[in-house]
């Protein structure tokens, strides 16, 4: 297996088309490229999305853990190609699975969505996903995509 390699915002910025404030990951992990990684997502108070979810009890939409795991898959998928700058592709979420949510994510929390391809057929990828906060689990699901030029 080969070492690890950290993407930071700036090439996260080149893999994924995701802008502010929907660009959901800040740092990426890659345990093994194409395979296996840790996207990182680190919230505060300034979160658009917390001054309406909810009013004195801020917590992260579950909608918006789910695409933070997809994103990082997308990143996962990309990180197999040295390339990837330079190409035209988007990675297109298709379906989630099994999605269970089991704590709320809050400001001050650092969310840390662990993915990993289960299974590969040529375009298409699915990946199981967990957000973890200080190594609690309080996400999962089964994500499938398709990459696209």
């Amino acid at each position: 297996m080969s070492e690890k390699k950290i993407y930071n915002i700036d090439e996260i910025m080149k893999m994924l088309p995701h802008r502010y404030p929907f660009l959901l990951v800040d740092r990426l992990e890659i345990e093994e490229a194409g395979v296996k990684g840790v996207g990182i997502k680190n919230l505060t108070m300034n979160e658009e999305f917390f001054q309406g979810h909810f009013p004195n009890n801020p917590i992260m939409p579950g909608v918006l853990q789910i695409e933070a795991m997809a994103q990082s898959a997308g990143c996962v998928v990309m990180s197999a190609d040295e390339d990837y700058a330079n190409k035209k592709r988007s990675v297109l979420f298709m379906s989630i699975d099994g999605v269970k949510f089991r704590k709320p994510v809050r400001p001050g929390d650092q969310l840390r969505m662990h993915v990993e391809k289960i299974k590969e057929r040529r375009n298409i990828f699915v990946f199981h996903g967990v957000g973890m906060v200080d190594d609690q689990v309080v996400s999962e699901a089964d994500l499938t995509a398709m990459i696209v030029e």
